[in-house]
């Protein structure tokens, strides 16, 4: 159980006791080219201090050294070799489906390719020369003409290894589509499921733990349903930064395999003190408090007690009484006050 559902909570910081940070990029170190606000000062002094920082990234349309020259440009300290990409954890996982040397249709751009040359196999982007296996991942010139030449090759029984299903991604001028719409485009065609690499699936967090030899790592994210549910499923203590695609309306509806560790507004939370998160329960009530905000679940009410005080604090409050309650999120009444959109 996550911080956002015990019973009490520490005032250590979320960084306490760890070996290692791995962060994820979009969302969460920045959005679009930009940096986010206060994320490379926060992870530039997280290494300083002696803590390894990391990147593990869905996006499978860029290399590891074009993702660290990126990071670089922001003005975090970031070698190719720190950066895990989901390219990198298909490749693993295609592997284990074709023998050395084979041809793989290739769905996608420079992060699979260079990965795929990398480990010796051979690439085509065309059905026609029968292809051992199709590896499908994103770059924002996919085209309708590379999802049906994918199609075709999945007629004959061959393994498809997709980087990653996010459905969304979080780029400079909003929330667009992202590698989960194009590979349900391909299903959709052919009526099969594809070997996932990325998150949440564990290839890539497992990568990520023997990639950096790490025993007790804290994985920071963005979306609840990709980077908190895979660390979860891993065993990783996870945070949920909100400055990317996640905010207040899916925290408090998040199912307990979602819950994160700790909230955030943003990074600089990695090594502030986090506050005691209280949960008192009880048939048909619970509440929590956190700092001077209190929220309660009575019956179907969610009631709703603050003192103007701290608006994240207001969420996690609000995150673990309705977590302690055990009631889906449709099945109450919650003021509007919880689901505004938050804006970091």
């Amino acid at each position: 159980m996550g911080l956002l559902s015990r019973s009490t909570g520490t005032t250590d910081a979320p960084i306490a006791g760890t070996d290692a940070v791995l962060a994820d990029l979009d969302g969460v170190v920045y959005r679009g080219p930009g940096a986010i606000p206060h994320a490379v000062e926060s992870l530039n002094g997280i290494a300083d201090s002696g803590i390894r920082v990391g990147y593990i990234t869905n996006n499978a349309s860029r290399t590891d050294a074009q993702v660290a020259a990126h990071l670089s440009d922001l003005g975090l300290r970031v070698a190719p070799d720190d950066v895990i990409t989901s390219p990198q954890a298909a490749i693993a996982l295609l592997k284990e489906q074709v023998a050395p040397g084979s041809l793989i249709l290739v769905v996608g751009g420079d992060g699979i390719t260079v990965e795929l040359e990398r480990a010796g196999f051979r690439m085509t982007r065309s059905a026609d020369d029968r292809p051992d296996a199709v590896i499908q991942g994103f770059a924002p010139n996919v085209a309708w003409t590379d999802l049906a030449e994918a199609s075709f090759a999945l007629a004959r029984d061959i393994p498809w290894v997709a980087t990653n299903q996010d459905w969304t991604i979080p780029v400079e001028r909003g929330i667009a589509p992202g590698n989960g719409t194009l590979v349900s485009a391909v299903h959709t065609a052919v009526q099969k499921l594809p070997i996932v690499a990325g998150k949440p699936e564990k290839a890539i967090f497992e990568e990520g733990a023997r990639r950096f030899g790490v025993a007790d790592p804290l994985f920071i994210g963005d979306r609840l349903d990709t980077d908190i549910k895979g660390a979860r499923a891993v065993g990783m203590r996870s945070a949920l930064v909100l400055t990317g695609v996640d905010r207040a309306k899916q925290v408090i509806a998040a199912p307990p395999e979602q819950r994160p560790d700790y909230l955030l507004e943003d990074l600089r939370g990695l090594t502030e003190p986090y506050p005691v998160v209280k949960v008192e329960s009880r048939p048909e009530f619970a509440t929590a408090r956190v700092g001077r905000e209190q929220v309660s679940v009575d019956g179907i009410d969610v009631r709703v007690d603050s003192k103007g005080a701290s608006r994240i604090d207001l969420l996690r409050a609000a995150a673990a009484a309705i977590g302690a309650s055990g009631k889906l999120i449709y099945a109450l009444r919650v003021p509007a006050v919880l689901y505004e959109d938050w804006t970091a």
